[in-house]
């Protein structure tokens, strides 16, 4: 028995309908974890080298981990994977919400899905039945709507969905598949890769049991948990408000970025402003609480909008990226429009980290006369929240010039031939909302991860970012081996199911204790980090394969102050993001120059066998 997992994997080819099992291994389970650990590993056997990312050869990958659908707080979380048609390379993407944990309770740890079907399909699993569904009839419908739906159809008012909207169904770059209503494997381009394998949804039903090694244990783990949370002030203000609480004081300290990436919150945003876009102000629509499955904070709510431009029924509290991103990114504080934003891109399925920068992408190319007529006459100027809304909703159903923006604003500046030098992207992908002028090891992140442009991928840039530097952040020099240390840990956290905020509220090693107690795995630290830095590997080598060096990865000059800003808390500041790379990749085993990871180092961490013969030839396995 293989404790903390259901034991299976669920492969579907839409091309021929063939669906099958596979009995997850030891091996599998013990070496990578779950969630893209697992998928780095699948994907590069399943995928040929330079799959097109819209092609039949392309898998998406639903993935849980072990302390998904078990009693581990803060065990919710589920990831997607594929190859992205932004950036052309590794994609992961993760989600809380209850369809993870759904997906597990009915029999299966991963689902991997590859082929094109000719008509639209839903992937319907119960309890381990597993249908491919005619899919015609909810074609077209939003997020929302589809889950209304299939929870009618299948006669189970309990069922989980992750569905896309009309956007992925049109291949949109930055439309992304959304569960529960509101909750999003966001970036990278996954809407494009189920909406071209005419795949409108999973639903799933499960009420399996997840067996665990040892359960008291995570019962002690859970109260050290709660016993901590409740001296914690994050855990406070997260359960109270959200993680848009700290929207102002991130706009006014240089955190988020302002103005495109060209602003100083300070100067451009002021503190009124910046109260007017944070959730305690916000808040007062509040109707009540959410929480995803097993999770002790709840940072989640649910709104009604009685008043302003766009009255909303029922809406969800807007999370601080997407508060940032259609807010002081684009210097508007018009509430009602940032709530607007935010219920658009859910009920559509937009990444809204990379929809909010592409308008602000726009808006400032509007204020430099670089585009006019290519944005259908609307008024694009700086915090003009009706022309946000406006602009979105035409990315939204595919019209005039949001059919364009709707592929993000690399893409845009390309159509348009006009803009790309007021791009704030990593490898084609939109910023996230955290700066590294403001947290410097972000660049390394942002830039060289083999997922592109992630805040949540571990490393110095990400207790930087939180204030918690433990020396002179913008000293660049011997970074590498603490910036990797930081990243396999994450690499674990991420690959268990667990939500990236326990590690803020929890004490320190509580997610290998939590693997020991649910899988049976002596779980230690040397053990957690040859784990995580052999995932890592297994994303890199995915690119690598993919024929992607360090140099053929990039980062918006801007976003590392360069030419680096005048005045504000920021200015003077500009960040060695080369330094910082070279220093990863040299703690990391990885050749700066190929990016080939070296061979002595494949072998120590063991089960890269795949990864050594492609590289180094099968001679090198004897």
């Amino acid at each position: 028995m293989l404790y903390g997992y259901a034991g299976k994997m669920l492969f579907i080819n839409l091309t021929n309908g063939e669906i099958k099992e596979e009995v997850l291994t030891k091996e599998l389970a013990e070496n990578f974890i779950g969630a893209y650990g697992f998928g780095a590993k699948v994907l590069y056997k399943m995928m040929p080298a330079g799959a097109d990312p819209l092609g039949p050869e392309n898998v998406v990958g639903f993935i849980t981990g072990p302390t998904t659908a078990t009693r581990a707080f803060f065990g919710g979380r589920y990831t997607t994977v594929h190859k992205s048609p932004v950036t052309g390379g590794w994609n992961d993407a993760n989600s809380g919400g209850y369809f993870g944990p759904e997906l597990k309770k009915a029999g299966y740890d991963a689902l991997f899905v590859n082929g094109i079907s000719e008509k639209p399909v839903y992937i319907y699993i119960n309890d381990g039945k597993v249908e491919i569904r005619n899919a015609s009839h909810i074609w077209g419908m939003d997020t929302k709507k589809v889950w209304e739906v299939l929870k009618e159809e299948t006669k189970e008012p309990k069922l989980r969905i992750s569905a896309i909207g009309p956007p992925g169904e049109r291949l949109s770059y930055i439309s992304c598949p959304i569960n529960d209503g509101h909750r999003a494997p966001g970036r990278g381009g996954g809407g494009a890769i189920m909406g071209s394998k005419n795949l409108k949804a999973i639903a799933v039903r499960g009420t399996g049991d997840i067996p665990v090694k040892d359960s008291e244990k995570v019962t002690e783990i859970n109260k050290i948990i709660s016993a901590a949370m409740k001296e914690s002030q994050t855990a406070y203000a997260f359960g109270t408000w959200g993680t848009g609480v700290g929207t102002p004081a991130s706009a006014l300290s240089g955190d988020s970025p302002v103005k495109n990436w060209g602003g100083v919150g300070v100067v451009d945003f002021e503190d009124e402003k910046a109260q007017k876009v944070g959730a305690i102000a916000i808040d007062r629509y509040k109707t009540k609480k959410y929480s995803c499955a097993n999770c002790p904070l709840g940072c989640g709510a649910e709104y009604k909008v009685e008043d302003g431009r766009w009255p909303l029924e029922q809406t969800e509290r807007p999370e601080y990226e997407t508060a940032a991103s259609f807010g002081s990114t684009c210097l508007c504080y018009e509430e009602d429009a940032l709530l607007m934003c935010n219920e658009m891109c859910n009920i559509y399925g937009f990444d809204t980290i990379s929809a909010g920068m592409t308008i602000a992408w726009a808006m400032e190319c509007y204020e430099e006369g670089v585009l006019k007529e290519e944005l259908d006459g609307i008024e694009l100027t700086w915090g003009n929240g009706a022309a946000m809304v406006e602009i979105l909703k035409k990315m939204c159903e595919g019209e005039g010039c949001g059919k364009i923006l709707a592929n993000g604003s690399k893409y845009a500046a390309k159509y348009w031939g006009k803009g790309e030098e007021y791009l704030q992207t990593a490898s084609g992908i939109e910023l996230p909302m955290h700066d590294p002028r403001f947290a410097p090891g972000l660049a390394r992140t942002y830039q060289f991860d083999p997922t592109p442009g992630r805040h949540v991928k571990g490393g110095i840039g990400s207790i930087q970012m939180g204030g918690n530097e433990l020396t002179d952040k913008y000293d660049y020099n011997g970074t590498g081996m603490f910036d990797l240390q930081l990243t396999a840990g994450t690499e674990v956290m991420n690959c268990s199911g667990l939500c990236y905020f326990h590690a803020l509220v929890s004490p320190p090693g509580i997610q290998n204790e939590f693997i020991s107690a649910i899988t049976g795995m002596e779980f230690g630290a040397e053990k957690a980090f040859e784990t995580g830095h052999r995932i890592y590997l297994m994303r890199h080598a995915f690119n690598v394969r993919e024929g992607l060096k360090p140099s053929d990865f990039d980062i918006a000059r801007r976003a590392v102050g360069k030419p680096p800003l005048t005045e504000g808390p920021l200015g003077g500041v500009t960040v060695d993001e080369e330094l910082l790379g070279k220093n990863f990749f040299e703690a990391a085993g990885i050749d700066y120059e190929t990016g080939k990871p070296n061979l002595e180092t494949l072998k120590r961490l063991g089960h890269l066998e795949e990864v050594v013969e492609d590289l180094y030839g099968a001679e090198e396995l004897a």
